[in-house]
């Protein structure tokens, strides 16, 4: 079973739980990760996969960048069901107002250090031949990658693993606490678990965990198709999708598409706020699908063959709750990452480790403390 009082316990064995996992373990330190189901479940599993840079604001911009990076660095250890790609990001300007906002975006990258350049719309016609011609231009960021989020969820826990970590799937967090966690394993027997310091990681149960946190479920949807290589070659997404991404009431969709290394499309985007409602939405399938081929005619004749829905956790400030929980001792939050949980997993636990052990935080960890103030949207989160 190992260690009987771990240093660090992890709620969650999705990728930010598992990144948190790794990053202490390779730090020496005895952790314990549980889930209620098993690594890589969950959030996680419905996730679409696009290592991708963020400029909605500074903070957002620092970690996404950072986190890529660090992606990078682990590409060349990951197995091949991963399925990491670098495949580049394209952000599609449908006139000349977006392509204007693309060339603005690309100067907040280049002052990040993040590579990216506008394309006109002969450029992108070259770039994606499947796309619809009336398209204004795009910004390409070449670096952007995709990968497996499961399997590469599993494959995080399983380093943490090889150095010394504990895993209980099928354990459930009853209750958490400064140093404390209460569990429920798969026997039904209860017990409680004592550590130097306990991470709630566990997504949108995060706030069931820590009465307070300012974390709410977003649905989506998501659709992957037969295989047709060749359709699209890099993850196109509209420039609209950061407005749909900051709609915080009613139903939004917004043209999201990633080639599979498969050869198959996953198809998206859809933002609802239903509580935990998982059933597939007829009308809001129907309208992202509709944005979809107003994009890439083609996909009008492509088959898909599995839908799905999942939960973003997301939080009104649109940034991640990482860091130790309003001062309280021996209880860290790594949570509410909403779509960008794949992608800044590893910058999350680089923040929580260094804080942890007491360290220099590699980026500002201010934008992310817990306990900052969030007044806006407050109320319409308290509804759900």
């Amino acid at each position: 079973m190992g260690t009987p009082r771990p240093d660090v316990v992890i709620v969650g064995a999705g990728v930010v739980g598992a990144a948190c996992a790794l990053a202490l373990a390779r730090e020496r330190l005895d952790v314990l990760i549980i889930d209620a189901e098993f690594p890589g479940g969950g959030t996680t599993a419905a996730a679409m996969g696009h290592l991708v840079v963020m400029d909605d604001s500074p903070a957002q911009l620092a970690l996404t960048a950072y986190s890529r990076a660090r992606w990078d660095e682990l590409a060349d250890a990951m197995p091949t069901d991963c399925e990491y790609e670098v495949r580049g990001t394209l952000w599609i300007a449908e006139g000349e107002a977006e392509l204007a906002a693309a060339s603005e975006k690309q100067a907040a990258y280049a002052r990040q250090g993040v590579a990216s350049s506008v394309v006109d719309e002969a450029g992108l016609a070259r770039l994606e031949p499947g796309l619809w011609r009336g398209m204004a231009g795009a910004l390409y960021v070449p670096d952007d990658a995709v990968l497996y989020p499961p399997n590469a969820a599993r494959w995080l826990v399983a380093r943490a693993v090889a150095l010394g970590a504990d895993v209980r799937d099928r354990c459930v967090a009853e209750a958490i606490g400064p140093g404390w966690v209460r569990v429920r394993d798969r026997s039904g027997a209860a017990s409680t678990i004592t550590a130097g310091a306990v991470v709630n990681a566990a997504g949108v149960d995060a706030p069931r965990l820590t009465p307070g946190l300012p974390v709410i479920p977003r649905k989506g949807h998501l659709v992957i198709t037969d295989r047709y290589p060749g359709l699209c070659r890099s993850q196109l997404v509209e420039l609209g999708y950061l407005a749909s991404a900051h709609t915080m009431t009613g139903e939004s969709v917004a043209f999201n598409v990633q080639p599979r290394a498969t050869g198959q499309l996953l198809i998206g985007s859809s933002r609802e706020l239903v509580g935990r409602d998982a059933r597939v939405n007829d009308a809001v399938l129907r309208a992202m699908l509709r944005r979809a081929v107003e994009f890439i005619p083609a996909l009008a004749r492509c088959e898909a063959i599995r839908v799905w829905t999942g939960f973003r956790p997301a939080t009104p400030d649109k940034l991640p709750l990482i860091g130790r929980w309003d001062d309280v001792d021996r209880l860290w939050i790594a949570a509410g990452h909403e779509g960008l949980g794949i992608t800044t997993a590893p910058g999350t636990a680089a923040l929580i480790a260094a804080d942890i052990l007491h360290r220099t935080p590699p980026i500002d960890p201010d934008p992310f403390q817990p306990g900052r103030a969030m007044p806006a949207l407050r109320g319409a989160y308290e509804e759900h």
